[in-house]
């Protein structure tokens, strides 16, 4: 085994020990790779290796690489990253879901520049009112998602967030994100919304004890970024 071989099957038995103590099944929950800032030859290697989610923040390098690796078949390609307008018919062209819709007129613009089969889109929620964060108010979120509901070439499947991660020396465990996680599930619990993306390199399994249909891995996986 290569050191991504090695990576992704102990992430992966982390998140099925995860799953376990939630008695949930591993079929419920997907691994996105994040690939942001690695080479293509490490997604192929990761690829090799049985993973086919890749999640990307930035929508030129995510053209790029899908061009790059189009000869794999079976790739799926998230957006997990806030989206400009004027960047958005990079992602409407290859991703298969954009995880950071914060407004309508992204999904419009989304819409618009999306063939068949639809975008699937999930709302990046504010969960903690972070001011450095991306993201919807809470209180906003229905409103935004009904408006959402009815643009042509998306479809709302969940909700993502980003919990508070305070930098050393600031005291911080995993636990300390599970009540944002919890309150994640119960929003779209409410929406009658079935996708979760929560939880990541430190996080992720208290993401997967609590709801989460979907965790974006990326440190543990391909090691610290150049």
């Amino acid at each position: 085994m290569n050191q991504i071989e090695e990576n992704l099957a102990s992430v992966r038995l982390k998140m099925a020990a995860a799953c376990q103590r939630a008695c949930r099944s591993l079929d419920e929950v997907t691994l996105i790779a994040v690939s942001k800032l690695q080479p293509s030859g490490l997604i192929e290697q990761a690829y090799q290796a049985g993973q086919r989610d890749f999640g990307e923040n930035y929508a030129q390098e995510l053209r790029d690489k899908a061009s790059e690796l189009a000869h794999l078949p079976g790739l799926r390609w998230h957006a997990i990253g806030p989206l400009q307008s004027n960047k958005v018919k990079y992602v409407a062209k290859v991703a298969q879901s954009f995880h950071a819709l914060c407004s309508l007129d992204i999904a419009i613009e989304l819409g618009k520049r999306r063939s068949e089969p639809p975008i699937d889109v999930l709302i990046e929620v504010n969960i903690a009112g972070e001011d450095s964060k991306c993201g919807i108010a809470p209180s906003k979120l229905a409103s935004l998602a009904d408006e959402v509901r009815k643009v042509a070439g998306v479809r709302l499947v969940g909700l993502m967030c980003m919990p508070p991660q305070p930098e050393p020396p600031t005291p911080w465990t995993p636990e300390d994100n599970r009540p944002h996680f919890a309150a994640l599930r119960a929003l779209a619990r409410s929406l009658g919304l079935s996708q979760l993306s929560m939880g990541s390199t430190s996080d992720y399994e208290v993401a997967i004890e609590e709801g989460a249909t979907i965790v974006r891995v990326g440190r543990s996986i391909f090691g610290e970024r150049a």
